[in-house]
């Protein structure tokens, strides 16, 4: 009986050891939680792809002359070394199905068994990006000045044709739609992008000093590009393009764009900006909108994820993942938080007669409140400053010229303790300074 009992006690104890690594490492906070990848020497992560809501990749960069597959199939609650790859360069991952996938870099691999196994098919060979239309159709993509271009493959990489050479125009970037229509750029001093409509046989200049760093086409008219700090949209295939605003003001330091997502026409998804409070301490925004970029909105996950050179992936509308380089990464499987926030937003242009600034609205609210307020003159700088109870400057929502009207901006108290704040409009112009100041409650 009593080695019965040790038997189960030990089984009890074993299950609960196996569940506890089986389980995410940080409890839900809101509706995004905490992921981490192995240390690995501290190795980066270069390139990340999800292909459904369990099963992920990702690749590493080289430390003691080798680098790192690893593999999720658990949503990236797990990530296992799926593959060492000495004296191999990575930059690009790209799976054209659940089972055959391809690493682009110094060398090219590809596996046909979901990871089980890779090897090397091109030695030699350089990309620092590519792009695979099927198992067989595929371009890469080399900045070298003298020996790189664009280069084609019509049997899976085995062979390699040159289709553009440029010099120092040579690409680093390169974006196919489908097998004829595609886009490639550089980030020299003299940046370009081009276009083929012939699969790459011919690449015609399309916009003179622009490059890319991400995107995306919904059809062969309507896409998306961003360079890392500017989103632009297209409807004409890439003749022409128009800036969409990135949310700002309410204490974002930074409206930066650097990876998004296209889950259809009207819904994407983007990360790279950032709030950098008082303290130092730096929260990540993601960006959504659900009208294919006219109007952006944004949260910000109550994580330690960190915004810089991050990638993002939706798989469906509920489940994402955004990643940073440092192998910290954010995972949601019911379509993030439901609280968005816009920024600055300029309800009114009619030009008010003076200076206001209204209550809060809720009052008291939970986590999230709008502030609005009014400007008389078209040369106002503006700030709007929040307070703790103690008068310790808590964030600044406000802090740039704006012009006349009338506008809101949301504060969002999400990492705050309930309690008792303030927010102090300032306005400066070249014959006044006009200060008023507000009490508002967060009840949590």
């Amino acid at each position: 009986m009593k080695r019965l009992l040790k038997i189960t006690f030990t089984l009890f104890i074993t299950t609960i050891i196996v569940l506890g690594f089986a389980l995410p490492l940080n409890p839900l906070n809101g509706n995004w939680y905490q992921q981490f990848m192995p240390s690995m020497g501290g190795r980066t992560i270069l390139d990340i792809t999800f292909l459904d809501s369990l099963t992920g990749y990702s690749i590493t960069s080289i430390s003691s002359d080798t680098s790192y597959v690893l593999k999720t199939t658990n949503g990236g609650d797990i990530w296992i070394i799926n593959y060492r790859a000495p004296s191999s360069i990575f930059r690009r991952i790209l799976f054209v199905n659940n089972n055959t996938g391809f690493i682009g870099g110094q060398n090219l691999f590809k596996t046909t068994n979901a990871g089980g196994n890779w090897s090397i098919i091109y030695p030699s060979l350089f990309s620092e990006d590519m792009y695979y239309i099927n198992n067989d159709t595929a371009w890469y993509a080399d900045p070298n000045s003298f020996a790189g271009g664009v280069f084609f493959t019509s049997n899976g990489g085995v062979n390699w044709q040159q289709q553009f050479s440029g010099g120092n125009q040579n690409p680093n970037k390169i974006y196919m739609y489908n097998a004829r229509i595609g886009f490639m750029s550089n980030s020299s001093a003299l940046p370009n992008i081009y276009k083929t409509t012939n699969g790459g046989v011919n690449w015609l200049l399309n916009l003179p000093g622009e490059n890319f760093t991400d995107m995306y086409f919904i059809d062969s008219l309507t896409g998306w590009r961003t360079k890392g700090d500017t989103l632009k949209y297209t409807s004409n295939g890439g003749i022409n393009w128009t800036k969409q605003l990135m949310p700002y003001g309410g204490g974002i330091f930074s409206s930066n764009l650097l990876r998004f997502c296209v889950l259809n026409k009207d819904t994407l998804w983007g990360c790279g900006g950032y709030i950098l409070y008082p303290n130092n301490q730096v929260k990540s925004i993601i960006y959504r909108t659900i009208n294919g970029g006219v109007t952006w909105k944004y949260q910000i996950p109550d994580t330690s994820f960190l915004p810089f050179e991050s990638f993002i992936k939706f798989t469906d509308k509920n489940h994402g993942w955004v990643y940073s380089i440092n192998r910290t990464g954010i995972h949601t499987t019911n379509g993030g938080d439901t609280t968005f926030l816009v920024g600055i937003q300029q309800v009114s242009n009619e030009v008010p007669k003076n200076f206001k600034l209204y209550q809060n609205y809720p009052n008291p609210f939970n986590p999230k409140t709008t502030i609005k307020y009014q400007i008389s003159n078209n040369n106002s700088f503006v700030q709007i400053s929040v307070y703790d109870i103690q008068g310790k400057l808590v964030t600044e929502l406000v802090n740039q010229k704006q012009t006349s009207g009338i506008y809101e901006v949301d504060f969002s108290a999400s990492q705050y303790s309930s309690g008792v704040y303030f927010y102090k409009l300032i306005v400066s112009t070249a014959k006044e300074v006009f200060t008023e100041t507000k009490k508002m409650i967060l009840l949590k």
